[in-house]
């Protein structure tokens, strides 16, 4: 029972990467470009819902909302200012620059509110334990949200993009800014949309995550901002399903290597493991090869 256990911990971590990695790869395959300060964003979404919890007494479906809101307003403004001047004229060096100047400046805001203290978190899940073979198998009610919640906004998202005006400009961006602007899209405006549902995304990975693994400090987002964009990568970046099957495999491989090999190496594994797919399948499990028009 323990493989199951550590099984169905790993569909929950990887399940956050997921929600965290469609962020990455929406920006990167419609604005093309990495935005490197999306796990900032996650972390701010954790402290918005912190503070409607604890300061002001808010439910956890309360400071859910809140996060959401907050995060999107902040998604929204790190394209318009940080993003959105550099996208026509500066070259992408540039943009990733600024991107990871984003990063640090969220974190330094973040330090001087609510000071490099780690704040215990109070988990927004209320669903009970469910136990399962007499006993054996113990499953949270956190994972049972965190991956119910990964799958309502897969296919939720599926659903906006395939179906919904908005979607359909979003993929007519992805494939030519310029002749979609010609068609009359708003290209500017579908990018802030996406950059809006992106950071939304991360506010909800971010609840989840601090739910699960209740430390809450200014550089919670770092390294599972990193992750994500690895399991993008690993999914093929620009890939809807692809950054959830990247997500699921990678908290899998992760929680496993700490089980079985070892918890102080299971970073170099999961980086170990993108490598040798990388090498294999250089664009990612479900990426496509993009031929350059001359």
């Amino acid at each position: 029972m323990s493989f199951i256990s550590y099984l169905v911990n790993g569909i929950s971590l990887g399940s956050v990467y997921a929600i965290i990695a469609l962020g990455y790869t929406m920006v990167y395959g419609i604005a093309k470009m990495l935005n490197f300060a999306h796990g900032d964003v996650i972390m701010v979404g954790g402290y918005a819902a912190f503070s409607i919890m604890m300061y002001y007494g808010g439910s956890p479906l309360m400071a859910v909302l809140v996060a959401i809101v907050v995060c999107t307003v902040l998604g929204i403004a790190i394209e318009t200012i940080a993003y959105r001047p550099l996208l026509e004229a500066a070259s992408p060096l540039a943009v990733l620059i600024t991107a990871i100047g984003v990063s640090y400046f969220l974190q330094n805001v973040v330090l001087l509110i609510f000071g490099s203290t780690p704040k215990s978190f109070q988990s927004v899940v209320t669903l009970s334990n469910v136990k399962l073979f007499d006993g054996a198998l113990t499953i949270s009610g956190t994972t049972i949200v965190t991956i119910a919640s990964c799958i309502i906004i897969m296919v939720v998202l599926t659903i906006f993009i395939n179906k919904s005006k908005p979607g359909q400009a979003m993929l007519a961006v992805s494939e030519d800014k310029g002749a979609a602007q010609l068609m009359g899209i708003n290209v500017n405006g579908t990018i802030a949309l996406t950059f809006a549902i992106g950071s939304g995304l991360a506010a909800i990975a971010g609840v989840l995550l601090c739910s699960a693994y209740p430390s809450l400090t200014p550089y919670t987002g770092s390294m599972p901002g990193i992750k994500a964009f690895v399991a993008a990568v690993f999914g093929g970046i620009g890939s809807i399903p692809g950054a959830m099957v990247g997500g699921i495999l990678l908290g899998v491989i992760e929680i496993l290597a700490k089980a079985y090999i070892s918890s102080q190496l299971s970073d170099a594994i999961v980086f170990g493991v993108l490598i040798v797919v990388l090498l294999v399948k250089p664009t990612g499990l479900f990426g496509k090869k993009i031929q350059e028009k001359v």
